[in-house]
């Protein structure tokens, strides 16, 4: 299995005592959300922040790349494509941890799009709670023909999650945000979520604003 690689971000304070792990779109890199852990630093500033590229190249951006690919021909491709993607990336998260020297409990997710659907999946699947996951623009990916009952007991961990989508988004429909929230409520995981007022496919700064206060106060509250 190859291992995930990307840019990263020395905590402020000069040691790490959190780990925050940025998991871009499709088509996009690691290189996409860096920027939004320099963002955070200030407010977080024990916080090393990862962001891997995602595994494959992307079909339909040639520099891109992507978590599992979409063709919008199979209803349960994102299905399929999570749970394929999952193992590459809880092996990055593991070694990422430990190369850190931090316990699991210090782990945060944030993703954007693709991104937050592996972040959804696989932060709810970890053995120790990631203390929080941050989901941009994305939703809570559900197989279309499996028993709510065993998809429930896949979820091995209940961390707090923010979920934050533009009511303009073309790309992936607010009503996925909706989705997703009822999908957590459903499993008895805390959500909050925000909805940006005439935001497309991306984040702006309210939502960023957010995002960091959120992780803040996961963290906070782990200690």
């Amino acid at each position: 299995m190859a291992e995930l690689d990307g840019p990263r971000l020395e905590p402020r304070s000069g040691r790490a005592r959190r780990l925050v792990v940025l998991l871009h779109g499709y088509g996009a890199d690691g290189n996409d959300l860096i920027d939004i852990g320099r963002a955070w630093q200030g407010l977080l500033p024990d916080v090393a922040f990862a962001s891997p590229h995602a595994p494959r190249p992307c079909g339909q951006a040639p520099v891109g790349r992507e978590w599992f690919p979409l063709t919008f021909r199979n209803p349960d491709e994102r299905w399929t494509g999570v749970n394929q993607a999952a193992p590459i990336l809880e092996s990055f998260l593991d070694a990422e941890l430990k190369r850190r020297n931090l316990p699991p409990t210090a782990l945060a997710l944030v993703g954007f799009s693709q991104g937050t659907m592996m972040a959804l999946h696989v932060g709810l699947r970890r053995a120790v709670a990631p203390a929080a996951v941050v989901g941009y623009s994305g939703m809570l990916v559900v197989p279309e023909n499996i028993e709510a009952d065993i998809f429930a007991a896949e979820i091995r961990s209940r961390p707090p999650v923010l979920l934050i989508h533009g009511d303009a988004d073309e790309l992936i429909p607010v009503q996925a945000l909706l989705h997703a929230a009822q999908g957590l409520a459903a499993l008895e995981v805390p959500a909050e979520w925000h909805i940006a007022a005439g935001i497309g496919h991306g984040i702006d700064q309210e939502g960023l604003r957010q995002g960091g206060e959120f992780l803040a106060k996961c963290f906070a509250q782990r200690k």
